[in-house]
């Protein structure tokens, strides 16, 4: 793991911090790549995370979501330490039973499912296996399928 300071920065609404050339070039030779996502383990004040960097308007970032910052009782503007280690585990989304069973009953929305990019594919999975109660479970695994019909926002989208 390599260790570095670093201040809190935020873009938009994200906060996140600059990671120092030297990290960076060993993440890069520890991933064999300098470019795509890049998964890393973390640990931000001595708490353990997963997380990606991934370069935005020229820079490679490493976003700071509020249970990162929350175990480290950091905000924006101050300095935190963080190390860091690249990730070579394969991090899987996983498909929620309700919704695997919705899409084998709607064959329609399931090709449609089938086809779009990966990357909604995991932004719907990771929604749905994040959701608590059978209630909401239910009733967005029903918006997810009308979405994939085109009947529906869901994920604040209006058509796959």
């Amino acid at each position: 793991m390599k260790e570095f300071n670093a201040k809190i920065e935020i873009i938009g609404i994200n906060p996140f911090v600059f990671i120092p050339d030297d990290v960076l070039n060993y993440i890069f030779e520890k991933a064999e790549k300098n470019k795509g996502k890049i998964p890393v383990r973390i640990k931000i004040e001595g708490h353990e995370f997963e997380q990606t960097l991934i370069k935005y308007s020229g820079h490679w970032r490493l976003y700071l979501n509020t249970p990162m910052r929350q175990s480290a009782k950091k905000e924006v503007g101050q300095i935190t330490r963080i190390e860091i280690e690249f990730d070579p585990n394969e991090r899987k989304v996983p498909f929620h039973p309700k919704f695997k069973k919705a899409l084998e009953e709607n064959e329609n929305a399931k090709k449609i499912f089938d086809n779009l990019s990966p990357s909604l594919q995991k932004e719907i999975l990771r929604y749905l296996s994040f959701l608590k109660t059978e209630e909401s479970i239910d009733r967005n695994v029903k918006k997810a399928v009308n979405f994939l019909l085109g009947k529906e926002r869901f994920i604040g989208r209006e058509k796959p």
